[in-house]
């Protein structure tokens, strides 16, 4: 029954892997689509959001699967219901990815007022935030965990600099404030991504430790 259970958990680390893939490239596609300012790409981006979601709800019924017709203990117990925190966090990063392609479309067809430097930088950060988040899941790596939560500064100092740069383009009596204000909002939404990570981190401290946060 053990053996059953642990090709089970087996089973729940390498889901967990693919829905990391998956909003790894979601991310991806949301930054091409914006840096080329390209409609179709966005509106794939945004299609590929129905996938996350699928896949949300295959680890949700494999869970609750593992929870019902199992009886794990503490230790399991914990991992699973991670797990279960985990890919909400996932899939609202993957509705943020969508969120950002959506944008991507109202900007479509007129150039940027000046070079996104800071907002690729963010999607970089966040995407390797989400990707550390999760392989710090699988390989119960705490210190990998801890190193995500302690990425979330490189990621606020971003968002900091892009919203402090388009402030003072509009100030400087731009015309195009409406761009303005969409490219901070995309800049926000790759700051929540970044604040979901650190909870995926954080679920995962807690599946190793039993304490939720940083300290043991």
């Amino acid at each position: 029954m053990r053996g059953k259970f642990d090709a089970q958990l087996a089973r729940l680390n390498d889901m967990l892997i693919e829905m990391g893939a998956m909003i790894e490239k979601a991310i991806g596609l949301a930054v091409d689509a914006l840096m080329k300012q390209d409609g179709a790409l966005a509106r794939r981006a945004v299609a590929f959001d129905n996938e996350v979601d699928q896949m949300e709800k295959d680890i949700e019924a494999l869970c609750l699967k593992l929870l019902l017709q199992q009886q794990p203990v503490a230790k399991d117990l914990r991992l699973i219901s991670s797990a279960l925190k985990m890919i909400t966090d996932m899939e609202r990063i993957g509705d943020q990815a969508a969120d950002i392609s959506e944008i991507t479309l109202l900007l479509a067809g007129v150039p940027y007022a000046k070079t996104l430097e800071h907002i690729p930088q963010m999607a970089e950060a966040t995407a390797k935030m989400v990707t550390d988040s999760i392989d710090a899941f699988v390989k119960k790596d705490l210190e990998l965990a801890r190193s995500v939560i302690d990425s979330d500064d490189v990621v606020d100092t971003l968002f900091n600099t892009v919203k402090s740069d388009w402030i003072q383009h509009i100030r400087d009596g731009s015309a195009d404030g409406e761009q303005a204000v969409d490219l901070m909002m995309v800049a926000k939404y790759f700051e929540r991504i970044g604040d979901h990570a650190v909870n995926i981190a954080e679920w995962v401290v807690f599946s190793i430790t039993g304490k939720h946060g940083v300290k043991d």
